[in-house]
């Protein structure tokens, strides 16, 4: 509706409707939470919960009315699934840009249960959107270089115990647990500094999925394997996104069974950690080829020469 605007008038409108958007919800989250500090009991606890995963449908449907207002997309979509807002579901998916929280969200925010996400520590430090995380019970992760590892023994494992306390606490409700697999947004610097494999993609983590399918496995109906691409607006998807910028986003949606062999002691369990990084590494190996058509598509072709 707005997107004909010039990007300096979109930049600081759609700024200040998301941080509105974000700040009014968030400040009904934490009041709902202190409530369910002040009287835990289990009764206000869940009623408290319930209202809390409320406000994040609102959010959600918030930027989704921001999102159509800024810019005019065009989606290219490819999804046969079919989905249950009344199942449990772990969505995992490839990482560009804050963009693709939005774009998450807008997708799914009528075809899966409230989404829960896989927080960096760093997020509890930020103005309303860290305390709006703790009273959704979202899981504040920690990450540590081999080097840090290497001095610190004791912090090993640290992470996998924060996600399975987090998933404990999913089992009440229906839920949408997302977790950035490669735990950083891709930049072609940490592509190179981590030496990935993956033309597209930096290497995954698996410890926080494995251990998210071992504690709620059973539970699970499926795991959602998202692929997203931005190949209009590769270099700087989110200030395109608030500037009115943003072109086409090409989204593939696929359903994988939560089977028996991917539930298991990843962190005690030599042989089934070793299966479990290779099943990832392969379900990551294919996100990429997918990529690289998607890309191979936009080339331009050759031009013909006359002979």
């Amino acid at each position: 509706m707005l997107a004909m605007l010039p990007g300096f008038i979109l930049l600081p409108l759609s700024v200040a409707l998301t941080l509105l958007n974000t700040a009014f919800h968030c400040l009904w989250i934490v009041g709902f939470s202190l409530i369910k500090l002040l009287l835990p009991l289990t009764p206000v606890r869940r009623r408290m919960d319930r209202l809390n995963d409320g406000c994040m449908t609102l959010w959600l449907l918030g930027n989704s009315l921001i999102l159509g207002l800024i810019n005019r997309i065009e989606w290219q979509i490819e999804d046969q699934t079919r989905l249950d807002r009344n199942g449990w579901y772990l969505l995992i998916c490839n990482h560009l840009s804050w963009t693709d929280i939005v774009i998450l969200g807008h997708l799914f925010r009528r075809r899966l249960p409230v989404p829960k996400f896989f927080v960096k520590h760093e997020m509890r430090y930020v103005p309303f959107v860290g305390l709006a995380c703790w009273g959704l019970n979202m899981p504040f992760m920690r990450r540590y270089s081999r080097q840090h590892l290497l001095r610190h023994p004791h912090l090993r494992g640290k992470d996998v115990e924060t996600a399975r306390r987090a998933c404990n606490g999913f089992r009440h409700r229906p839920t949408t647990i997302i977790n950035f697999v490669e735990g950083s947004r891709f930049t072609p610097a940490k592509q190179q500094a981590l030496d990935s494999p993956y033309r597209h993609l930096l290497p995954p983590r698996p410890a926080g999925m494995a251990m998210t399918l071992s504690a709620m496995g059973e539970q699970l109906s499926h795991i959602v394997n998202v692929t997203l691409a931005y190949p209009d607006n590769a270099e700087r998807p989110f200030l395109d996104l608030l500037c009115g910028r943003m072109g086409r986003i090409q989204v593939h949606i696929e359903t994988l069974p939560v089977t028996a062999e991917l539930r298991g002691d990843y962190r005690n369990d030599a042989l089934f950690k070793r299966h479990f990084q290779q099943w990832l590494d392969r379900l990551w190996q294919a996100k990429d080829e997918r990529l690289a058509r998607l890309a191979a598509a936009d080339e331009p072709a050759e031009p013909i020469r006359a002979t």
